[in-house]
């Protein structure tokens, strides 16, 4: 079944158009929505039969629409998402999918009500490399995984922030850690199991901003694994790198920013594990769409009935439980285990009460 969408936002909007443009059998472009008539109307023009528009209620009333990509500013996301679900729409929503555990459980609530389908925007799982993982881990040759790093070293100068609503708590909910770092923290916790404890220290230290720049955390995952993530904003260039140490062997990704699996990720056996073992595996995985062409397709083989790889509201919920746990780590200075619960203080939000007050 081949579906309309039409996609609020023409920034990071840009980027999941050509994500659907390369699934030309299971989706349709409608629409691009942006207050931005210029911006909005050049995106439209990229691809032909695709209508610009600057109203938001009327594509929510236009029945020709099926699925509503939200590609707006973070402190948008809530409403709109409500907003789509009570207007029957699917739903697909750039991180942070919202800016508390409260609004996610909402959510939720109404997706219950519904019967909608929220799915958060996480395409660092998929690609080549995270298939190769995968496959090795159901073939028996992984093991446990004992420990690993996480690096986001990317470079974000002041330019960047030039947006009025970026590098506030009120207009982006967060920093590094909401915006940057939350592909790597999700893609982890995919890979091999939730998150049982955080201790985390941030700081701003290479932009004149409101919200964290560089980070490091020490995670501790409910097997037992031993991760530790450094984030920064002030690199000379922009690297993202995963290295997971498994007793049958360490892997590494590439190093690519923001398609971090699309290439062939480095698996080195480990005794008595054999390379051949490993590369026996390997030959065997075939290639696959990656980044947001990757989850759209897995979005659609849902739709379709042929579930299992696409990213649920829970898993924006889990990500935003997590990033709620290094806040909450940082600001005390002490360790933070999770699962939280819904006394925790920082449940309804992590965005400090001055900025809330604005």
């Amino acid at each position: 079944m081949i579906r309309s969408v039409s996609i609020i936002g023409a920034g990071i909007g840009a980027q999941h158009l050509l994500g659907y443009g390369a699934l030309p059998d299971r989706y349709q472009i409608h629409s691009i929505c942006d207050l931005d008539a210029e911006r909005g109307g050049a995106l439209a023009r990229t691809h032909p039969d695709v209508t610009y528009g600057n109203d938001y209620n009327a594509i929510l009333a236009d029945p020709k629409v099926d699925v509503v990509d939200i590609c707006l500013p973070p402190h948008l996301h809530f409403s709109a998402i409500l907003a789509a679900l009570e207007a029957g729409k699917i739903v697909v929503c750039e991180k942070p999918l919202v800016a508390s555990l409260a609004e996610a459980d909402q959510l939720a609530d109404k997706v219950a009500q519904t019967g909608g389908i929220v799915s958060p925007v996480f395409q660092y799982r998929y690609g080549l490399g995270t298939a190769q993982l995968l496959a090795l881990i159901e073939a028996g040759l992984a093991g446990r995984c004992y420990a690993g790093t996480l690096e986001t070293h990317w470079n974000r100068e002041k330019p960047y922030y030039d947006i009025p609503w970026r590098g506030t708590w009120a207009g982006e909910r967060g920093g590094a850690l909401l915006g940057h770092a939350i592909h790597i923290h999700d893609l982890l916790a995919w890979l091999i199991g939730p998150v049982a404890q955080v201790f985390a220290d941030t700081a701003t230290r290479v932009n004149d901003i409101e919200v964290e720049d560089c980070a490091a955390l020490s995670i501790r995952m409910e097997c037992g694994a031993l991760i530790t993530s450094s984030v920064t904003l002030g690199a000379a260039d922009d690297t993202s790198r995963m290295r997971l140490l498994f007793e049958g062997f360490t892997v590494e990704s590439d190093h690519a920013p923001y398609s971090l699996a699309e290439k062939s990720w480095r698996f080195t056996a480990r005794a008595p594990t054999t390379q051949t073992q490993i590369d026996a595996v390997l030959a065997q995985v075939s290639e696959a769409k990656t980044g947001f062409a990757g989850m759209f397709e897995a979005l659609a083989d849902t739709l379709d009935g042929q579930g299992g790889r696409d990213v649920t509201l829970q898993d924006g919920r889990r990500s935003l439980e997590f990033v709620t746990a290094v806040y909450a780590s940082a600001r005390s200075n002490l360790p933070v285990a999770l699962p939280l619960a819904r006394d925790h203080p920082l449940y309804g939000g992590w965005v400090p009460d001055a900025a809330r007050e604005r």
